[in-house]
């Protein structure tokens, strides 16, 4: 029997729909089939309109057809003053956290998509005027539009498929787990992301890794150098696959250039500094690679730099590659 997913948007950018059009097919409503999903609606990609949606709403509601997965993307918006008036599901004139709650109470699963979902994300940012919040967090404190208690018809937390916008490869093999019946809590991380993705870290295959290893860090956007040093990268800290599971098939961030700035992690949208600049104190980034005692980090780059090869440190600051590797003779075969 397949999966009946209801995928609504609230306060957003629509970019996890954007980024779910991009998944590694051709053919996607066949990918879901095939894999056992059934899309009950989605705003984008539905023909149904506005009286059809509300009456596929109270049929779930009535319990007259089974919702087994509620995917949200965008952040809850609970303002003004709790009422929620600021988003209206078109039609009802009932707030969109209204539905939501309503729908939750129903669904076998809750699916936060993306991290305006999970914790409030970019939507937040700065006074956060619509008092917007993730379904289960709102930011990295438990509670939200749902609360800390909440568990979902099947007995699992609000699922956090955490990222700005999240990877379709991180949608798609959730639902396909959920159609599989084949994730349980113990899947899902601390902060309720799922551990396929969660458990790896953006540093993982970095194309700059060289770099890394002996510290040879770039100074300005286009070098070639590791950008965790000057230019505020966090993929060190933050726990995705990106650079395993490239983008469009051959893309991630840091391949693209631009630094990794942790957004699968809940507070990400207001660091407390400029994202491409890295706070230190006394010289040393404030914001170690995980796992890492400072002491360790210290002596370690400080190792490394003494050891860096010319050519690493040349191409380090250069946008291209200047020297490249000596070939030499090493009789093996």
């Amino acid at each position: 029997m397949a999966l009946n997913v209801l995928w609504l948007q609230s306060g957003g950018c629509g970019g996890c729909s954007m980024s779910l059009l991009c998944a590694d097919t051709t053919d996607f409503p066949a990918l879901l089939r095939s894999n056992g999903i059934r899309l009950l609606w989605h705003p984008a990609l539905s023909l149904a309109g506005e009286q059809d949606l509300i009456q596929l709403l109270e049929r779930c509601l009535a319990g007259q057809l089974q919702l087994d997965a509620l995917c949200i993307e965008g952040a809850l918006l609970r303002g003004p003053q709790g009422t929620g008036r600021f988003h209206r599901l078109a039609g009802t004139g009932v707030a969109m956290t209204d539905w939501v709650r309503r729908l939750a109470g129903v669904a076998a699963h809750v699916v936060a998509v993306g991290s305006c979902a999970a914790w409030g994300g970019i939507t937040t940012a700065g006074r956060n005027p619509t008092d917007a919040c993730g379904l289960q967090y709102e930011d990295d404190q438990p509670g939200g539009l749902l609360g800390t208690d909440f568990r979902a018809g099947a007995g699992l937390p609000v699922i956090n498929i955490a990222g700005c916008p999240t990877h379709p490869g991180w949608v798609l093999d959730t639902l396909m787990m959920l159609a599989a019946h084949q994730l349980t809590e113990e899947d899902l991380d601390p902060l309720g992301r799922p551990r396929f993705y969660a458990d790896q870290l953006v540093h993982h295959a970095c194309t700059r890794n060289e770099y890394y290893e002996y510290k040879a860090s770039a100074a300005k956007p286009t070098d070639l150098g590791c950008l965790m040093e000057n230019m505020g990268c966090k993929g060190t800290q933050a726990h995705a696959d990106c650079n395993t599971r490239l983008w469009n098939g051959d893309g991630s961030c840091l391949r693209g250039g631009f630094a990794c700035i942790n957004c699968t992690a809940p507070g990400f949208q207001s660091p407390g500094h400029p994202f491409h600049i890295t706070p230190k104190l006394a010289g040393i980034p404030i914001g170690l690679p995980v796992d890492m005692p400072k002491a360790w980090f210290v002596a370690l780059a400080s190792l490394s730099k003494s050891a860096t090869p010319r050519r690493v440190k040349v191409n380090s600051h250069s946008d291209h590659v200047v020297l490249p590797p000596v070939a030499r003779k090493t009789r093996l075969r």
